[in-house]
């Protein structure tokens, strides 16, 4: 009986505190801002550093704009089907990343559907399609529906293109790592869409192929992961943004919802990717078990946070 009882009091059980050092740990090799959070979805455990800290997200906030676009779909104002005209001036500049504008430089010769739009805005990252989706809701109406579904410390203000004006205009669209992984969690239990626009939106994150050495780094090979990376560039020696927040599937079928952000880091991408991917590993190996322990104290799941 005893023994028993030490088995399940290990088996699945997460220190958050020191699992909370260890990201600290973690983070210092990133010679810059580290804010991360890890949520484990069916149970509200969180662990965090810096997890109330605002950051710039770069391409991370292509999740919410498309599940802004895709709640406007659920509400019949949108149809995927409906093609969407682009023009040259509708491309993004060459310093965006976009292979839309790669294989259309000139545009016109395009007709996506609104359905192509969304997957090539996550899968491939690409900046022209996310600003045609700002183009259709508008970052305005991106952060009103976040703070609808409880969600507030995350604001999309600006698109690809305005980034592009100075390196500062990217922190206009920050969020903290506990409002991004609160955000992943609403995604995964279907409380922020339907469950056909849900299930479309997290298959695009698990078909990226962007940042394989990031969350996914130190997984174990095959672990399911679906996630949205961020990358500003490195300007005059300084990063200001190398991200990654996705839902990681844990070897029971629960899911952990982290988000790493590493900004103003004069680290090189070695460096700042191992960070996102230490982290990820570390909740991984806190949450791996099957079922929680007895006595285990964690935070409560409150949206927003």
């Amino acid at each position: 009986m005893i023994a028993a009882f030490l088995f399940a009091a290990t088996i699945g059980t997460c220190a958050v505190p020191a699992l909370e050092q260890r990201m600290v740990r973690i983070a210092e090799a990133a010679g810059g801002r580290v804010g991360a959070s890890a949520l484990l979805i069916e149970t509200g455990e969180r662990a965090s550093s810096n997890g109330d800290s605002r950051f710039p997200m770069q391409s991370v906030y292509k999740v919410p704009i498309a599940m802004a676009v895709l709640k406007r779909v659920d509400e019949g104002r949108l149809r995927l089907g409906t093609r969407v005209r682009v023009e040259a001036a509708d491309l993004a500049p060459e310093r965006v990343h976009s292979p839309m504008r790669d294989a259309f430089p000139r545009g016109g010769r395009l007709d996506p559907t609104l359905q192509e739009l969304l997957r090539v805005s996550i899968v491939e990252s690409d900046g022209t399609a996310s600003d045609l989706l700002l183009r259709l809701v508008p970052p305005a109406e991106v952060s009103s529906f976040l703070r609808g579904i409880g969600v507030h410390g995350l604001i999309v203000a600006t698109s690809e293109r305005e980034m592009t004006r100075g390196e500062d205009v990217q922190y206009r669209n920050g969020a903290t790592p506990d409002a991004t992984v609160d955000l992943l969690a609403l995604l995964q239990r279907g409380a922020a869409l339907s469950e056909a626009s849900g299930s479309a939106l997290l298959e695009w994150m698990r078909a990226t192929p962007v940042g394989p050495g990031r969350l996914r780094g130190q997984l174990p090979p095959g672990t399911p992961v679906a996630h949205k990376t961020g990358s500003s560039g490195t300007v005059g020696g300084m990063d200001r943004a190398t991200n990654d927040a996705g839902i990681v599937t844990l070897p029971d079928g629960r899911h952990l919802a982290v988000a790493v952000f590493v900004s103003d880091s004069r680290a090189d991408q070695r460096a700042r990717e191992g960070v996102i991917a230490g982290i990820a590993r570390a909740a991984w190996d806190c949450w791996k078990g099957p079922v929680a322990g007895p006595g285990e104290r964690s935070r409560p799941y409150s949206p927003g946070r």
